[in-house]
């Protein structure tokens, strides 16, 4: 799927705002009605983490007295220390699996917050069908589902991990300040020197990490929406599998399968790439991180001025401080990550916005018992005019017949109706009744028949009695026994049993307007007649408008119009004696 002007014009304006819409992301939840337990399982993670480094200085102290004791050849000393780290370790134990479990606990009640906005917003106002027609986002299944995960998930672990860091560093660096002593070097005293080499060695790596691995963050991005669009070609391949099969169009859907594989495979050999240079670094820089600080305090050792227990006192600090300023380059990759996921999120939320501060050129809403188009004209999002200037009133109880050639512009017109076409200028006047829209290719949820059939209703709204009733008025008597069978409908039945279901759907809907878009398209010209006369006898006093070709369709339509050379015309009706 290709990015959109639009879409890359949501992109620049993430990039140029970057942490003030993460902010305007993330702020929400906390003032949101569950701030309260939010806010508590935040603030005990944060003291566990606390308690955590209190048990590495503790832990710390121990190291000293525990190779002092080794020096010392101190039996007594030896045995009261490995007691004492018993209690150590199952303290640091207690904590990580509880600082883990809570950590969990905030991080899907976020995602599951944050996961019930974002489908109410995708979903309203039909967001999710603007965005589509317009091509703002690729792949919005990906942002609502693995991206909303990874960013609460990242963005804890990130978070808790920074505080955590910061406080190890302030109480290992005191420690360290007070126990590495001074050095001479060129005959200046260089008080807590251990400290200060600590701090010199995480700041070259950090700049050299961000040198070598700042692309990181492109390729992330560009890897999960080249994963993303080949789920989706996979997905269209199952969802579209007669059809393919029919045509033998398999060569041309592995062509496009591999296209997209190739974007897949390239984007991850220069991950690749990046990452072993990184890792060649961070190896290198960790490996060297651990004989460092003996090296560098060894002079003191040997000269007799600490112990053994003070110079592996001083290595274990070395490495708290070490780890603390290097949490910069453990954490980049994740970083990475977290920043590509976060331009996903605010783009597609950018697209959104976008999408409802739209101007409206069709004003659509809802009054009295007559449908009306004041002024209405259709366009195409290119501009092409499909419809001039027209007026026109719909009573209720009419039977409208809409026809003209194929691209005239008839679906949109009914597209206009529904409040889903913006392209034009205008208005329309709904009925303030029930209605419902019937396309030409029904929409089936995967489930039982019975959900199935009463869509968009719940299922469990209408008796069984009434379900088979209505499946052998529009002749489904063979799905009568499968009302509680869960299937992928709109793959099992035929695109003429899904016309009929469609109907027998609006049937227990049972609105006052019924608008059809050749929904009977599929069917022989004996059903469609069957279906009509059923609708007629079961529907007393329904509005039907209909759009279709037939000409046996003409019976049930005392009104007709045709939408030909940009006009909507009257047709003059001859109606069969």
């Amino acid at each position: 799927m290709t990015d959109s002007a639009e879409y890359r014009a949501a992109n620049d304006a993430v990039r140029g705002h970057f942490f003030s819409q993460v902010w305007k992301l993330t702020a929400p939840y906390w003032r949101s009605e569950e701030k309260g337990a939010a806010w508590l399982l935040l603030i005990v993670v944060i003291a566990l983490s606390l308690v955590g480094v209190a048990v590495s200085v503790w832990l710390n102290s121990w190291y000293r007295d525990f190779y002092n004791a080794l020096q010392n050849k101190d039996l007594d000393a030896f045995i009261r220390l490995v007691l004492y780290f018993c209690g150590i370790a199952a303290a640091a134990i207690l904590i990580a699996v509880y600082r883990l479990y809570l950590t969990q606990m905030l991080t899907i009640k976020w995602r599951r917050w944050l996961t019930e906005k974002h489908f109410s917003t995708w979903l309203g106002d039909k967001n999710y069908y603007r965005l589509e027609q317009r091509g703002f986002t690729d792949n919005p299944d990906q942002r609502l589902s693995e991206d909303l995960n990874n960013f609460t998930d990242t963005t804890l672990t990130l978070g808790l991990g920074l505080i955590r860091n910061l406080v190890s560093l302030v109480s290992f660096s005191v420690i360290l300040w007070g126990v590495s002593g001074s050095i001479e070097l060129f005959g200046i005293s260089i008080p807590g020197y251990m400290f200060w080499a600590a701090l010199l060695y995480a700041l070259v790596g950090s700049w050299l990490t961000h040198l070598i691995a700042r692309r990181l963050i492109q390729l992330n991005n560009q890897q999960q929406r080249y994963e993303a669009d080949l789920r989706f070609g996979l997905v269209r391949i199952r969802e579209n599998a007669e059809s393919i099969a029919l045509y033998n169009g398999e060569q041309s859907e592995n062509e496009r399968l591999m296209t997209r594989f190739r974007n897949v495979w390239g984007n991850f050999w220069e991950l690749m790439k990046v990452q072993k240079r990184l890792t060649f670094f961070s190896s290198g820089y960790a490996q060297i991180a651990i004989i460092f600080p003996l090296v560098v305090a060894a002079p003191r050792y040997f000269a007799g001025k600490i112990q053994l227990g003070e110079l592996m006192q001083i290595n274990s600090a070395f490495g708290n401080v070490q780890d603390g300023l290097s949490w910069f380059i453990d954490a980049y990759a994740s970083l990475a990550n977290w920043r590509a996921t976060c331009d996903r999120l605010l783009s597609f939320r950018n697209a959104m916005a976008e999408i409802a501060h739209e101007s409206e050129n069709i004003e659509v809403h809802s009054a009295g018992e007559r449908l009306q188009l004041k002024h209405l004209s259709l366009r195409l999002g290119d501009g092409t005019v499909l419809l001039e200037p027209t007026n026109l009133t719909l009573e209720a109880g009419e039977h409208v017949l809409i026809s003209g050639a194929s691209g005239a512009g008839k679906s949109t017109l009914l597209r206009a109706m529904s409040g889903l076409w913006r392209y034009g200028n205008g208005q329309v006047v709904m009925p303030a009744e029930r209605s419902l829209f019937v396309p030409q290719k029904p929409y089936l949820p995967i489930g039982s028949l019975n959900a199935a059939l009463c869509y968009p209703e719940e299922a469990g709204q209408h008796s069984p009695e009434r379900l088979r009733e209505v499946l052998r008025l529009c002749r489904l008597e063979q799905l009568c026994g499968r009302l509680d069978e869960a299937q992928h409908w709109q793959r099992l039945l035929s695109p003429g049993e899904q016309q009929r279901l469609a109907i027998a759907r609006a049937l227990l809907y049972a609105p006052r307007w019924l608008f059809l878009d050749e929904a009977t398209s599929a069917l022989d010209e004996n059903d469609e007649t069957a279906l009509y006369q059923v609708l007629r006898e079961q529907l007393p006093g329904v509005t039907l408008v209909s759009i279709g070709h037939r000409a046996d369709l003409k019976r049930f339509h005392p009104r007709q119009l045709r939408l030909e050379d940009r006009h909507l015309r009257e047709v003059e009706v001859v109606l069969p004696a």
